[in-house]
């Protein structure tokens, strides 16, 4: 797996022993692997031409980046912290934007939004971004509690399509499923233009992107495997990933002090919002 995870030389100590869940990972630090698990999911090429090419107006990342940054992270809120009616809500104003998310006959790749398959490569993506940032800001987990974080995770997936059973039965059996799905990345100059203006935030005020591009590159780049790195061409070495976790080993220990309901709140409000939408009858998507 050397290449298809991300490698920690110096991270923080662990806060406890105690039992834990995927809930734990939703720090607002965590946020700062939003960009690169947005280029992780679409380096399959199903997704990124759906993506790409998709005629969803309303959620095109480049047309309406601050709805489409809302709409991630309240997934997120709703799969980890939401009740069975929340993800239901949820699940059904997906399903009516993916129905329109399908290949061409012009799409040089086959892809369907409601592909099982790609969703759970989209699912396993989370999964893998938050327990990256969980380890970085937390500490390494014994296997103990790696099972139980993994265990608690399902819902990234079955909150939409993806069932229990397609699941990978145990954090063991999950990575081989990771070792063969990233054998299918591969990001070609059409998606890598993309994404690369992801990553340059193409998509915002050339003025309000200037001070926070340098950052979010660097930030990116630290939290992509270098499986995603070649793909996207970006530039690593030793001097950069030293810097990267110098600065987590930082955050790590300012964040020790950070009361929960700080840490935390922005997804409830978050999961308020989902639920104050569908209570009113508004788009939730």
């Amino acid at each position: 797996m050397t290449g298809n995870r991300i490698t920690i030389t110096r991270r923080t100590a662990r806060w406890s022993d105690e039992p834990v869940k995927v809930g734990d990972a939703m720090d607002f630090w965590s946020f700062a692997a939003g960009a690169a698990n947005v280029i992780m999911q679409l380096s399959r090429p199903g997704v990124g031409y759906g993506v790409v090419e998709s005629k969803v107006d309303s959620g095109n990342l480049m047309k309406h980046p601050w709805k489409r940054a809302r709409t991630t992270f309240q997934y997120l809120a709703v799969a980890i912290f939401g009740t069975d009616g929340d993800r239901a809500a949820y699940r059904e104003a997906v399903n009516g934007a993916h129905r329109h998310v399908k290949s061409t006959p012009s799409s040089p790749v086959r892809y369907n939004a409601f592909n099982r398959d790609l969703q759970m490569w989209v699912a396993a993506c989370l999964f893998v971004g938050l327990e990256d940032t969980y380890q970085l800001l937390r500490g390494e987990m014994t296997p103990e509690q790696a099972e139980q974080f993994y265990r608690s995770a399902w819902t990234l997936g079955t909150t939409l399509q993806v069932t229990e059973d397609q699941w990978p039965a145990t954090r063991a059996d999950f990575d081989r499923y990771w070792d063969t799905a990233c054998e299918h990345v591969a990001v070609d100059d059409t998606v890598r233009g993309y994404l690369l203006d992801l990553i340059d935030l193409r998509m915002i005020n050339p003025l309000l992107g200037l001070p926070f591009r340098p950052l979010l590159k660097f930030l990116t780049t630290g939290f992509l495997a270098p499986v995603f790195r070649e793909q996207l061409r970006l530039s690593w070495g030793p001097g950069r990933q030293r810097m990267f976790e110098q600065l987590f080993l930082f955050v790590a220990f300012v964040n020790r002090f950070i009361p929960g309901f700080l840490r935390q709140g922005g997804s409830y409000v978050l999961l308020a919002d989902v639920r104050m939408r569908v209570r009113r009858h508004r788009q939730l998507v």
